[in-house]
């Protein structure tokens, strides 16, 4: 079993920055391929970025070349550094860790970016 908790989120204008962070509760964490995901207003769930447990990335090409994502096995936490912020970028952020049979998510943190 793992929970997933994520913090960071906020109200932050066109062009800022926002670290996102999500903690992760119980074993093998380093197993477990681990993404960030978001929801904006009347649109599907989408995939923003995953890190494998080998740490190999891959991104939304809507948010490539702008927002990172990193891991810290010996902490047990997936960060997403989202950098050049845009209004389409609001949405709530959700954290996943996956595994095959396994399949966790966080309760999300809301990211608005707004003049």
């Amino acid at each position: 079993q793992v929970q997933l908790e994520e913090s960071g989120g906020g109200l932050v204008q066109p062009g800022g920055s926002l670290r996102l962070s999500c903690a992760a509760s119980g074993s093998d964490f380093r197993i477990y391929a681990m993404g960030w995901y978001r929801r904006a207003p009347g649109k599907q769930r989408e995939l923003v970025a995953i890190i494998t447990n080998g740490g190999r990335t891959n991104y939304a090409d809507s948010v490539k070349g702008r927002f990172s994502i990193s891991r810290d096995n010996a902490k047990n936490t997936v960060n997403l550094q989202m950098n050049s912020l845009k209004p389409e970028d609001t949405a709530v952020y959700y954290c996943n860790g996956a595994r095959p049979g396994n399949d966790y998510w966080g309760q999300g943190t809301q990211v608005t970016v707004s003049s």
